[in-house]
C-alpha cells in the first residue's frame, strides 16, 4: 500500500495524528517520503496535523531543522532569504547576538546542494552573514566557493547599514551585517528595459537581474533591543527591500531560519507566499503568535 492509503487506512477523518504516529503506520517508508505526502495532501485528504506545522493561506510554518529540505520538490521555491545561526564566536558574543539557545553551525556543501535543488532556475538565494571580521573571512570565502560548487553564480554582495545602532564585537565598531546574492543559473529576468520595453509607463521588456539597480547599502534602522521578538531579530522593511528586488508578487519564499518570523509579515505585506522553517519552540510560538497562524488548517 501507498504512504496516502495507510494514512488514510490508519486515522479516520477527523482523527488528528502526529509525524511520529504517521511514520509508525508506515514504517517501510522514509520519514522524508511520509512527510511529503502530508504537506501534499493537506487541506485535500488531511484538515489538520497536530504538531509542527501551522498555516494561513500564505504562509506555512514548519517546526523542525531548516538544513533539511528533502519534503521539498525540486525547482518549487522562487526565492531563499534567510539569516543562519552562524558558528563565530566574535559575532555572536557582541551586542545582541548571544545564540546560546540556538544550535549555530557552519554551512556545508550539503547545505548549498540542497538550496540549489529546490530553487527554480534563475532564482536568487539571499545569505545574511556576519561583517567579515579575523574569525570570518576564511568561511565568507567558503560560502562563495561552496555556492559555486552547487551551479549558484554569485550576484553580487550588498550591506545592510543598521541606521544608528553601533555595535563593538572586534578591533573597531561597526554597525553592518553583509548580504551574499546568488542565482542559480544566468539571473532571472526581472530588471524593466526602460529603454525599450515601456508602455504608457508600464515595462513590457525584462532583462536578466534584480528588480532595478541595488543600492550601494540597505540603510534601515536596527531593531531597538527591547523591542525585539528574537535576539537576532531583523527589520520588516529591510527583507520588503529585499522581496521588492528577488521576487513577485505571488511567489513562494523559503526562510530555512525563520527566527522571529520577519520573513513572514514582509511577505503577507508585500503579497507574497512563503514557507518558514524554525526548530526553536520559543522562536516557533512567537512567530505563531506574530503571523496569527493555526495549527495546520488549510
Amino acid at each position: 500500500m501507498s504512504v496516502l492509503s495507510n494514512l488514510l487506512a490508519a486515522f479516520k477523518p477527523g482523527k488528528q495524528f502526529t509525524p511520529k504516529e504517521a511514520y509508525a503506520v508506515n514504517p517501510s517508508y522514509p520519514k522524508e517520503s511520509v512527510r511529503a505526502r502530508i504537506y501534499e495532501n493537506l487541506g485535500k485528504e488531511f484538515k489538520k496535523l497536530s504538531k509542527g506545522l501551522y498555516v494561513t493561506d500564505d504562509v506555512v510554518l514548519i517546526e523542525g531543522d531548516g538544513r533539511d529540505l528533502s519534503v521539498f520538490e525540486s525547482e518549487s521555491m522562487d526565492c531563499i532569504i534567510t539569516d543562519h545561526p552562524w558558528d563565530d564566536k566574535k559575532s555572536n558574543n557582541g551586542g545582541t547576538r548571544h545564540l546560546a539557545q540556538y544550535d549555530c553551525f557552519k554551512y556545508s556543501l550539503s547545505d548549498f546542494m540542497e538550496k540549489a535543488r529546490v530553487l527554480k532556475e534563475g532564482s536568487f538565494l539571499v545569505e545574511i552573514l556576519p561583517a567579515e571580521n579575523e574569525n570570518n573571512f576564511d568561511y565568507l570565502y567558503e560560502i562563495k566557493k561552496m555556492a559555486e560548487q552547487a551551479g549558484f553564480k554569485y550576484y553580487t554582495k550588498v550591506a545592510w547599514k543598521k541606521g544608528t545602532f553601533v555595535s563593538n564585537t572586534g578591533r573597531k565598531a561597526k554597525n553592518t551585517e553583509d548580504i551574499m546574492i546568488f542565482s542559480k543559473g544566468k539571473p532571472r529576468a526581472l530588471r524593466p528595459d526602460k529603454q525599450r520595453g515601456v508602455i504608457n509607463g508600464v515595462p513590457t521588456r525584462f532583462m536578466s537581474g534584480a528588480n532595478g539597480m541595488l543600492p550601494t547599502e540597505f540603510n534601515v534602522q536596527a531593531i531597538p533591543n527591547k523591542l525585539k521578538n528574537v535576539q537576532t531579530e531583523k527589520p520588516v522593511a529591510l527583507f520588503e527591500q529585499l522581496l521588492e528586488y528577488f521576487t513577485l508578487p505571488g511567489e513562494l519564499v523559503l526562510d530555512q531560519f525563520a527566527g522571529s518570523g520577519v520573513t513572514g509579515e514582509a511577505c503577507l505585506n508585500k503579497k507574497r507566499k512563503c514557507i518558514l522553517i524554525e526548530k526553536c519552540k520559543e522562536h516557533v510560538a512567537s512567530i505563531i503568535n506574530r503571523l496569527n497562524l493555526q495549527c495546520a488548517v488549510i
